[in-house]
């Protein structure tokens, strides 16, 4: 049992979103796990992120003049594998026409197809899209390792991709090939050892803005060092530290292109005893949200002002 503080609000008690309601942002969780590569039970992500939320503090959540974000949450996709996608998908498509940004709960990376898309719709030939991965996700086939392929596949152009903290180690030359056939631009681990994590992820957001359509951003967990990671299968040591990943997030939701984020590849059921994997997870809501809080207030529809 939590202890209650009146002057200390906990975050993650928001209130559920209901058709048509207008907020700052919305959370959805799309509990991806049957197609993974590494067989577990990262269904059950959503719901302990959730709950971690409720360790952190709410009151970040404020713009400068101190008014609070508008979060609400969606609650999961009913089985969003296989024939569930395209529900998980017109479910995110609903949310985000509700708010400015959308917070996608993973589940493995199968998880970002239908964020993406969804948040995207119809305006997928001009999006852009930022992964924070080890992996390329350019497999063939439909698994979590097979994402990026598939939204290339839809209509996302690669000179709007970017992805950062890739692993050549744990790559192929096969899908680095792809990558460069695409015009993906690639920034390896090594490489963010020399250039810091702002400056590149900055320069990311803004190349897949170029075309003026929206960003979606991928928070793949396994991208970060396994020692603050071990709950996702995939993650290798010597990845991100958990405060470049919380930076990254942060930037991601203070851009106004950003309409979209999922934090994706973790199991809950793998982490360790005190579950530091889903805590950064939960930070990474947080820090997203805190971003969002800086973006200016969007001024109001006419009909929304009268």
């Amino acid at each position: 049992m939590l202890s209650h503080d009146p002057l200390w609000p906990r975050a993650g008690d928001w209130t559920a979103w209901t058709p048509g309601a207008r907020a700052d942002a919305v959370v959805v969780g799309i509990p991806t796990w049957r197609t993974s590569l590494s067989p577990g039970r990262a269904h059950t992500t959503p719901a302990a992120i959730r709950d971690a939320l409720r360790y952190c503090s709410a009151d970040a959540l404020a713009r400068a003049d101190g008014s609070p974000l508008v979060v609400l949450d969606a609650g999961d996709a009913v089985e969003p594998d296989g024939a569930g996608e395209a529900a998980a998908t017109a479910r995110v498509a609903e949310v985000a026409a509700t708010a400015s940004l959308v917070i996608v709960l993973g589940g493995d990376n199968a998880a970002t197809v239908p964020a993406a898309l969804g948040a995207w719709g119809a305006r997928i030939a001009s999006a852009g899209l930022v992964t924070l991965d080890a992996h390329h996700d350019l497999r063939d086939g439909i698994s979590n390792g097979s994402p990026l392929r598939r939204l290339l596949e839809a209509g996302l152009a690669g000179a709007r991709v970017s992805q950062l903290g890739i692993e050549p180690l744990v790559n192929s030359r096969v899908y680095a090939a792809r990558a460069a056939a695409h015009g993906i631009s690639v920034v390896t681990r090594a490489e963010l050892l020399r250039t810091p994590i702002d400056a590149a992820m900055t320069a990311a957001l803004d190349r897949a803005a170029s075309a003026g359509g929206p960003v979606h951003v991928d928070l793949d967990l396994d991208v970060c060092d396994r020692a603050v990671a071990p709950g996702c299968p995939a993650s290798v040591p010597g990845g991100l530290s958990a405060i470049e990943l919380r930076t990254a997030a942060r930037l991601a939701g203070a851009h106004p292109a950003v309409t979209s984020i999922d934090l994706t590849e973790l199991d809950a059921a793998r982490d360790s005893a005190d579950q530091r994997t889903v805590r950064l997870a939960a930070l990474c809501v947080l820090e997203a949200l805190a971003g969002l809080a800086t973006r200016p207030v969007p001024i109001p529809a006419a009909e929304e002002r009268a």
